[in-house]
């Protein structure tokens, strides 16, 4: 069957990528026309290496690329649903486009199913009354649904390929149509939800639970600080109970879903009060690390700082929302030289970013041995397995001063200490 994804951004490149592995008649449309070329040219310019060699794959298998929407028996819409801070909404417009241009395409019998992640009610609201605008009627004319994807950037491949969807369609043969496509491409379970809008709301509880999760940790950590004790062992010694499983702290929460997707729940409802709590919480801890860095320093002042780790987790690439960027700006943006301080001096700090998983072209990098030369500090930030194989007497030889924060726990503590290093996690 033919099948038009609409955005081909990491997911809609994935997803369409997907279904033409498995046999279908692909066409990807995006509006970005450096990106339809690289892919016509069969040159993908993605950050994982397994997602690169799945897409290209796809193209030899007769994925086709397109900058304009086609006809097709499924559109699938994977566009994106930023969120505006200003406003607290999310942005819906690139679905809303995204339905106008379906329903300039639209057949009786089609199906259409949207993927990107939105607020409940977006599915049988907006979108459906923008693709009303073909003529056709939903669930009269053609089927329409919900089904989101939650793949793990890093292991994009194997679980798209292998995790369960969900699937909410706005009458049963809407449910039936999505579910058999999907059925012929994933070897995960498919659970139908009684309707679009539960299907959305399921996607955000997801997201929102554990960034509640992780907001508590993070809590903790906050309050094991006031009280002198150490909060991992603290957490672990938690852990022993057979009903407590509390999660790592760390200096905050990225990617792009986690830091955005809970805010979705407060469009229509004043009840999200515990994942606002949340998402306060993770947001503040970048701020908490460059607290616990001026203290450990004693000052900022003509500091230079290495911050290792500016993809928002370990060994992925991905800078969206990341709380290693958001630390490094931080230490930029409010220790501009003449900037006062507490002693009457003035702070001139220098920061020097160091990831051996983030592309130059995204924010400016050093090697190792420049990040570290004459450093006052290092901040670890992301948990890449390159920064666990660090040698210190290596990177202490370089040093100003021998001292790290290592916000996510990624060194052997102890081994750095023998090595004259002053280490503090979170």
């Amino acid at each position: 069957m033919s099948i038009c994804v609409h955005g081909l951004g990491y997911i809609g490149l994935a997803t369409a990528s997907l279904f033409a592995n498995n046999g279908h008649d692909v066409t990807g449309f995006d509006v970005d026309d450096e990106l339809i070329d690289q892919l016509r040219d069969g040159e993908p310019t993605i950050n994982e290496a397994e997602m690169e060699t799945y897409v290209t794959q796809a193209l030899s298998n007769g994925l086709t690329v397109s900058g304009a929407a086609v006809r097709a028996d499924y559109h699938l819409v994977c566009v994106p649903t930023p969120y505006d801070h200003e406003t607290e909404q999310a942005v819906l417009s690139y679905v809303e486009q995204a339905g106008q241009n379906i329903a300039d395409k639209l057949r009786p019998n089609d199906t259409v199913v949207l993927e990107s992640t939105v607020p409940p009610g977006t599915t049988t609201g907006l979108f459906a009354q923008t693709l009303g605008q073909s003529g056709h009627t939903p669930g009269q004319d053609f089927q329409l649904g919900y089904t989101p994807e939650t793949v793990m950037p890093g292991n994009t491949v194997t679980e798209l390929q292998t995790n369960d969807r969900i699937v909410g369609g706005i009458d049963r043969e809407s449910t039936e149509s999505i579910t058999a496509l999907y059925d012929r491409a994933t070897d995960g379970t498919i659970y139908e939800a009684p309707d679009p809008t539960t299907a959305e709301f399921v996607k955000l509880a997801q997201n929102a639970a554990r960034d509640v999760e992780i907001a508590y940790a993070n809590t903790l950590a906050l309050l094991a600080n006031d009280y002198d004790i150490e909060p991992r062992e603290a957490i672990d010694l938690a852990n022993t109970h057979r009903r407590v499983d509390i999660l790592d702290p760390g200096p905050g929460v990225g990617g792009h879903c986690l830091p955005v997707d809970p805010l979705f729940f407060s469009r229509r409802s004043n009840a999200a009060d515990l994942i606002d709590c949340a998402r306060a919480v993770n947001d503040r801890m970048s701020e908490y690390v460059i607290e616990t860095l001026t203290e450990t320093l004693g000052t900022l002042t003509n500091a230079t700082v290495a911050v290792f780790g500016v993809a928002y987790k370990g060994n992925v690439s991905d800078t969206r929302n990341s709380p290693g960027l958001a630390i490094a700006n931080s230490l930029d943006r409010v220790t501009m030289p003449q900037s006062p301080v507490a002693d009457g001096g003035s702070v001139n700090t220098q920061v020097r970013i160091h990831d051996p998983h983030v592309d130059e072209s995204t924010v400016e990098l050093r090697s190792l041995d420049e990040a570290v030369t004459d450093a006052d500090a290092i901040v670890i930030a992301a948990g890449h397995d390159e920064f666990k194989r660090l040698d210190p007497e290596h990177i202490g030889q370089q040093l100003a001063r021998k001292v790290v924060v290592d916000s996510v726990d990624v060194l052997d503590h102890n081994q750095w200490t023998k090595h004259g290093f002053e280490v503090v996690g979170l």
